[in-house]
């Protein structure tokens, strides 16, 4: 029986170290809730036999698995130089163009137009995650002219970023629609779009999902910080990317950006998964660095859904010891006495004239008051589930839905259980299912309280209006 002791959930990425299905159950069995493919690397056959292999999982266990499927997204690279690298002096002038010539110590390739003319004199380029920093002293129709302000060498294809520009390009690529298609015909349960930078992105992502996945937006550019708020308005979840944004923002701005955007998500009733370099080391180590350790503490401190391993569980060394490392990080900061404090202190407050989210509130103070050992969620959409996630109960969410696709994607969600039933017609019903359920899996025993919601009439989306005590006989 896989029983997990957290309410954070652990989203495990899949690679070359990973990918396979020894592996997977082994991850799942460790602690992982839901796996991300990146549609950056592998095949649409890769991708899917892993897929399988998740939903092969679901049944031996009787639990279901999140798929995440994380889109490319656009990706900014310079071309190539006649010796495969240039080396850089702090002052040295370089010429960006068109020209798809070899380049060398006095000009670059640089085969994105739209660059060119987005970029003014005064405009600063970091490059290869912002090891290199060049600033626009001149520029032409298809040529920029720059002076080197650091960095010491800049080899083949590698990334760059313009930090504080918006770019005039689709966040969505010919291989993302591709990727993307590919992956709803999977079945993935969500859809990860990186190179978000306003609202309008995410906009047309949804329309070109039409319902068939979860949309997460992936805040990895300042723009997109910048308008968080309509983002959020029309997304169902969010990957904060600290990476990419660390490399485009000052790093000292990042944990408060971190603080701020995990709050507004949870306000919003939306999962946020903190990401990228969060035990990093361990790609080599079989221990994480002491600052690792408090940097994945602190994302559960300020109330993140869920926190991601990448490149540590996709090529690491040492990926059972990661997904090992992270849970027990989870735990033990949640059984922290100050962790309980910091969730009960920002509690959103009720939505006005909702009763659904009344009922889900109430419930969640009932079940603090009697020290019920789960609150019970019955939902078609998951939205209850959800309304009672944002409120970081102390127990854990059971959330039972008649919905494959919903349960699946409720992985993510802080604290929740989902069960996929099939067999449940009344709210008589539900209450029997959930009492057997609590009790075979061991989150209750007999004397115990459990606090149930659901709306009549039944099965009807959006009308949670009941809440019942029942006792465990």
């Amino acid at each position: 029986m896989i029983r997990r002791y957290r309410q954070t959930k652990i989203v495990a990425t899949l690679g070359p170290a990973s990918g396979n299905p020894d592996m997977m159950q082994k991850l799942f069995e460790t602690g992982v809730d839901l796996f991300r493919m990146n549609f950056s690397h592998g095949s649409h056959e890769d991708h899917e036999k892993n897929l399988k292999t998740a939903r092969a999982l679901e049944v031996q266990y009787n639990r279901p698995v999140g798929i995440i499927a994380d889109l490319q997204g656009p990706k900014l690279r310079v071309g190539k130089f006649k010796d495969g690298k240039i080396i850089l002096t702090e002052g040295m002038v370089l010429r960006f163009d068109l020209d798809k010539a070899l380049g060398d110590e006095t000009r670059i390739p640089l085969p994105h137009p739209e660059v060119i003319e987005a970029l003014g004199v005064g405009a600063d380029i970091l490059l290869d995650d912002g090891k290199v920093r060049v600033r626009v002293t001149e520029k032409g129709s298809d040529y920029l002219i720059t002076q080197v302000i650091a960095g010491k060498a800049l080899s083949n294809h590698k990334g760059f970023n313009v930090p504080g520009v918006i770019l005039p390009l689709a966040a969505l690529t010919e291989k993302d629609e591709i990727d993307m298609e590919a992956a709803l015909d999977m079945g993935v349960d969500w859809i990860a779009q990186s190179f978000v930078q306003r609202a309008e992105d995410v906009i047309y992502a949804k329309k070109k999902i039409n319902g068939r996945a979860a949309l997460m937006a992936k805040i990895e550019k300042p723009s997109a910080v910048a308008d968080i708020d309509e983002i959020l308005e029309h997304v169902d979840g969010i990957m904060l990317a600290r990476g990419d944004l660390g490399v485009e923002m000052p790093p000292e701005q990042v944990p408060t950006i971190q603080k701020q955007i995990v709050y507004k998500a949870r306000k919003a009733g939306k999962p946020i998964i903190v990401a990228t370099q969060m035990l990093e080391s361990m790609i080599e180590n079989a221990t994480p660095t002491r600052a690792e350790a408090s940097d994945v503490a602190t994302a559960v401190f300020d109330g993140a859904d869920a926190v991601m391993l990448s490149a540590e569980t996709a090529v690491g060394q040492y990926p059972i010891e990661a997904v090992s490392m992270m849970n027990r990080i989870c735990q033990t900061t949640e059984a922290d006495a100050h962790y309980r404090r910091v969730m009960e202190a920002n509690h959103p407050k009720t939505e006005e004239n909702d009763p659904s989210d009344a009922i889900t509130v109430a419930a969640v103070h009932v079940a603090k008051n009697i020290e019920a050992a789960v609150i019970v969620n019955y939902t078609t959409t998951g939205s209850t589930a959800i309304r009672t996630a944002r409120q970081r109960p102390e127990g854990p969410i059971l959330c039972l839905t008649q919905n494959k696709s919903t349960a699946r994607r409720l992985m993510l969600s802080y604290g929740v259980r989902a069960i996929h039933v099939t067999d449940v017609k009344s709210f008589a019903e539900t209450v029997e299912k959930a009492v057997s359920y609590v009790k075979e899996k061991g989150y209750a025993q007999k004397g115990d309280q459990i606090v149930l919601t659901a709306g009549v009439p039944f099965g009807v989306s959006g009308s949670t209006n009941v809440l019942r005590i029942a006792n465990i006989d």
